[in-house]
């Protein structure tokens, strides 16, 4: 899942990349408004989670709300994009299987408490909430006239 997340964020950069930025901040009605924000609000949902399961740093945006404007400008988006993406493969490869089967705690903002789960259901809904979020940019990106790769497994590179 690691590594098809990095294939299919990469797809969808490279056909906004085809769009300029008024396209791309353009409110297409999506819950983070934009394709830029939405993109924005998945890059900081994979930041915050990837905290939680491995230690690295946090977001500097703290809320779900501010998500959509972390990042400065498109190139910055891009490259924390590709950061992110590394960072997540390198801790799925290292991955201890025992960890998954463990309880996580932390505070969730969303809920406004402290919540507890086991890792291995929060780690499939750290990949299901990528695509539940890739699948609005895919959208809004070919309702643009961007053409983002196919979306299915399969035509992944093994």
């Amino acid at each position: 899942m690691a590594r098809y997340n990095a294939w299919q964020n990469q797809s969808v950069l490279d056909a906004a990349d085809t769009l300029d930025d008024t396209a791309r901040n353009l409110d297409r009605g999506a819950f983070f408004g934009s394709i830029r924000g939405t993109l924005s609000h998945l890059l900081w949902g994979d930041q915050i989670w990837l905290s939680r399961f491995s230690g690295s740093p946090a977001p500097a945006v703290s809320s779900i709300e501010a998500s959509a404007d972390m990042c400065g400008s498109w190139g910055e988006l891009k490259q924390q994009r590709t950061a992110t993406d590394q960072a997540i493969s390198s801790w799925a490869q290292n991955l201890d299987a025992t960890w998954l089967e463990d309880d996580l705690t932390w505070f969730s903002g969303a809920a406004k408490r402290e919540v507890t789960k086991p890792a291995g259901f929060l780690v499939m809904h750290f990949f299901n909430h990528q695509t539940h979020h890739r699948g609005q940019v895919h959208a809004m990106l070919t309702a643009a006239g961007a053409k983002p790769d196919d979306t299915d497994l399969f035509f992944m590179r093994m």
